[in-house]
C-alpha cells in the first residue's frame, strides 16, 4: 500500500567559490534563498533532491560551499551529479559512499510504498548525457525489483526532445533508456533539470518534466519564433512532488521572481564541455 510522498527537487545551483558569481548571479544566495523557502513551507516533506550542476566548475571550494549552505536544511537531502560537476572532486568533499560499485552517483530510496530512482547521466568531459550499457543494466536491475510499486526516476539529463535549441545537449540514446522505462508497468514521473526552462510532456507513453532550476532561466525558443533565446535571471525555482497510490502531481515554486535578460557577453567563462 502506498503512502502520501512529498518531494522537493531542485536543480542547477551552479554554485562557485566565495567571492564569485556565475553569469552577473550570486548562486550561492539563490541557493540559500531556496533553503529557506523549503524550511519555511516544506518542513513535512520525505526528502530533498539536488538533481545535479551543484557546482559551476567542479572546483572543491564550490563543493564545500554548497555543503555548507545546505546544512541547515531540515529534510533529508541526497546530492546528484550534473554535467557541470567533476565526479572525482565531488567524492573527495562528500565522501566515496555517494558512488555505487561501479563508481557511478546513483542509487535507489524505497519510502512510502514508491521507488525513487535518482540516476547518474553523467559523462567526464561530455555535455550531453550519457547512459552506458552499465547504467542501463543497473536501471533494469533497480526496475525489475520494484514491480509492485509505483517509480519515479529524477535524472539530471532531458530526455525527451523539446525541439529548442537546449536539443544539441540531450541525453543520448534517449530512446534507449525509454525502452528500458517501459518495461516497469508504472513509471509515475521522470524528471529531470539541466535545460533551466519548465516543460512536461510524454514520450512513448512515458511521462517526462523538466524544472528551471536555481540559475538562470532560458526563454522559450520553439521553431518559428522570430527572436533568438534569451538567459533570464529568474524565476529560481524548485519542484513539489506529491504522489500517493493514484496520483503523481509535480508543483513548482519560486523562491526567486526577477525575469530580466543577462547579456550575452556574460556567458565566455563556461568550459565548452559544461555548457548550459
Amino acid at each position: 500500500m502506498t503512502g502520501s510522498l512529498k518531494l522537493v527537487i531542485m536543480s542547477d545551483l551552479h554554485i562557485v567559490p566565495q567571492g564569485e558569481v556565475s553569469n552577473t548571479l550570486d548562486t550561492a544566495a539563490r541557493l540559500q534563498a531556496a533553503v529557506d523557502s523549503v524550511n519555511t513551507h516544506h518542513a513535512d516533506a520525505d526528502l530533498c533532491i539536488l538533481a545535479g550542476d551543484l557546482a559551476d566548475l567542479g572546483e572543491a571550494a564550490a563543493y564545500t560551499r554548497l555543503r555548507d549552505i545546505i546544512a541547515p536544511l531540515v529534510i533529508e537531502s541526497h546530492l546528484m551529479l550534473g554535467n557541470h560537476d567533476d565526479r572525482p572532486v565531488f567524492l573527495d568533499v562528500f565522501g566515496q559512499a555517494h558512488a555505487d560499485e561501479n563508481g557511478h552517483v546513483q542509487k535507489v530510496i524505497d519510502i512510502k510504498g514508491h521507488r525513487i530512482v535518482l540516476l547518474d547521466s553523467t559523462e567526464p568531459g561530455v555535455v550531453e548525457g550519457v547512459i552506458c550499457q552499465t547504467r542501463q543494466d543497473w536501471l533494469q536491475a533497480r526496475l525489475d525489483e520494484a514491480r509492485d510499486r509505483p517509480v519515479i526516476v529524477i535524472v539530471h539529463h532531458h530526455v525527451l526532445p523539446l525541439a529548442m535549441p537546449v536539443d544539441s545537449i540531450i541525453l543520448r540514446d534517449g530512446a534507449g533508456l525509454v525502452d528500458v522505462l517501459r518495461s516497469h508497468p508504472d513509471i509515475r514521473q521522470v524528471i529531470a533539470g539541466h535545460v533551466h526552462i519548465t516543460t512536461t510532456g510524454i514520450w512513448h507513453g512515458v511521462p517526462f518534466t523538466t524544472l528551471a532550476g536555481g540559475h538562470y532561466n532560458v526563454s522559450v525558443n520553439l521553431p518559428g519564433h522570430a527572436t533568438p533565446q534569451e538567459r533570464l535571471e529568474g524565476p529560481g525555482q524548485y519542484a513539489v512532488v506529491l504522489a500517493d497510490h493514484d496520483s503523481c502531481v509535480v508543483h513548482f515554486e519560486s523562491f526567486l521572481d526577477r525575469h530580466p535578460v543577462i547579456a550575452a557577453d556574460n556567458f565566455g567563462r563556461m568550459r565548452a564541455d559544461r555548457r548550459l
